[in-house]
């Protein structure tokens, strides 16, 4: 590719937006990707341990439920403010990889437990939290810079969606243990149910640590020989270098200095603070929502609720997520989080107003309406508020900015998931009102805030060039 003299950064930048679709992308996705499989079996497979506890001996007040089920979350924020921050500081290869080992061994810590201990589980998941967060603000990252402007939110789209595999493989694993108890106790399923956890994570942490620096870091810090070899090792691409020296110079605290960079900010944070309440609240507590409109209890309604979990996963989320990730270059990010929130809210809404929702016999009626509501969570918000935060902010403070947004959603996520177990005890109903009021505020937040980044550079969506500087 020649360099039309136009500087070096843009010369790295176009070289990567016009790419065409490669092996290095789907290497850059599989890596990435596996990463996201593991944060959502982690997270969701802790509801059904958290059911299986009290059955093995466990005494679990419904406040150590509630931690339990949510201190990964919490933790979630730490690591996505940490990692994101030393994204920028330090550089994308330093700490890629470094997430999935502390998820690793929270994994590993909370499966291997030889005593009954609520303390030492919540460490042990707290520590994995931490390791998750870090994945929210990496992961998104790195694909982003080694996307086209074509396939750019396909690219981003499908890491998360790894997610959906994750949430099909934790309640059918899940559920397979419950079924065979009798090959496998219950004191042991729990064990292995977390151990699973720590498998695909370990799988590629040597391929993240085995990455190149991403050329648009390395040449946007004044590095444009090394971005140009690292370019061409891991992508095959070969572009010339002029002598210019340049660099992006936005510092961490553009992001609250610039309006429009805050203006956005409260747009990425607060529109995913406000789903992931309601996804991970959802989620994490299902069997708690599905024992409101099934009879049995012990282990045959927690069989039932795992079924229950298992077909709107299946037959609603799944597909939400991938239609999301293929039609996002073509349909647009703000359009499909728009459509998503509106119809989250009417999901809410009839779900607040259902029939006898707290009795059983609308078994049917309340899965199918429910469904919806997953469905178009991942043919939504789900999906376009991780995709967003990468794609808005510059190079040089794209760590923090994606870092402090992931921190957003699992700050919802965590008083989401908290919360909703003392909501709960008040009625469903109760439950999916203030998920509707929720899921209008996020879709005003949406339309307020966030421009459209269909088919534009991320240079021109974060007004990269205002922060570009000729050096000596």
């Amino acid at each position: 590719m020649d360099d039309k003299d136009n500087g070096n950064i843009d010369t790295i930048n176009q070289a990567l937006d016009n790419a065409n679709s490669g092996k290095f992308h789907f290497r850059t996705f599989l890596t990435a990707g596996m990463g996201f499989f593991t944060d959502a079996y982690d997270l969701f497979i802790i509801g059904t341990v958290i059911a299986i506890l009290p059955m093995v001996g466990w005494v679990i007040t419904t406040t150590d439920a509630a931690l339990i089920s949510s201190i990964s979350l919490i933790a979630a924020v730490i690591g996505a403010l940490t990692f994101g921050r030393l994204l920028d500081y330090l550089g994308r290869k330093a700490v890629y990889g470094l997430e999935l080992v502390l998820l690793v061994i929270g994994a590993l810590g909370s499966a291997f437990l030889s005593f009954k201990s609520v303390d030492a589980l919540i460490f042990w998941r707290l520590l994995l939290g931490i390791g998750i967060g870090g994945d929210y603000a990496t992961s998104s990252v790195i694909m982003s810079e080694y996307s086209n402007i074509k396939s750019r939110g396909k690219y981003v789209g499908s890491i998360l969606s790894m997610q959906s595999i994750g949430l099909v493989v934790s309640s059918l694993l899940a559920l397979a243990f419950l079924l065979n108890t009798k090959i496998i106790p219950l004191a042991d399923a729990w064990k292995i149910l977390l151990a699973v956890g720590a498998v695909p994570a370990a799988v590629v942490i040597y391929y993240r640590r085995k990455m190149p620096e991403p050329p648009r870091y390395t040449v946007a810090k004044g590095h444009a020989d090394e971005a140009a070899a690292n370019l061409k090792s891991y992508t095959g691409i070969d572009v010339k270098m002029d002598k210019k020296k340049e660099q992006v110079n936005a510092p961490w605290y553009t992001l609250f200095t610039d309006r429009k960079f805050l203006i956005t900010l409260i747009g990425t944070a607060g529109a995913w603070f406000l789903m992931d309440w309601a996804f991970y609240g959802n989620s994490i507590m299902s069997h708690d929502i599905f024992a409101t409109i099934i009879t049995q209890t012990g282990l045959a309604g927690l069989i039932k609720s795992t079924e229950y979990a298992a077909l709107i996963f299946t037959v609603a989320a799944l597909p939400g997520y991938w239609l999301a990730t293929f039609t996002l270059d073509k349909i647009g990010r703000k359009t499909i989080q728009v459509i998503g929130f509106t119809m989250l809210a009417v999901s809410y809404m009839i779900l607040a107003a259902f029939p006898v929702l707290d009795t059983p016999g609308y078994v049917v009626e309340f899965l199918v309406v429910y469904g919806m509501s997953y469905f178009f969570m991942m043919f939504g918000p789900n999906v376009t508020t991780f995709v967003y935060p990468p794609e808005v902010f510059p190079v040089t403070t794209r760590g923090l900015g994606t870092g402090i947004s992931a921190a957003g959603a699992k700050t919802g996520a965590f008083i989401g998931t908290f919360v909703d177990a003392f909501i709960i005890v008040s009625g469903l109903s109760v439950l999916m009102s203030v998920l509707t009021v929720f899921s209008i505020a996020a879709l005003i937040i949406t339309v307020l805030c966030l421009p459209e980044t269909k088919g534009r550079a991320m240079e021109e969506i974060s007004r990269e060039k205002e922060y570009t500087q000729t050096v000596q």
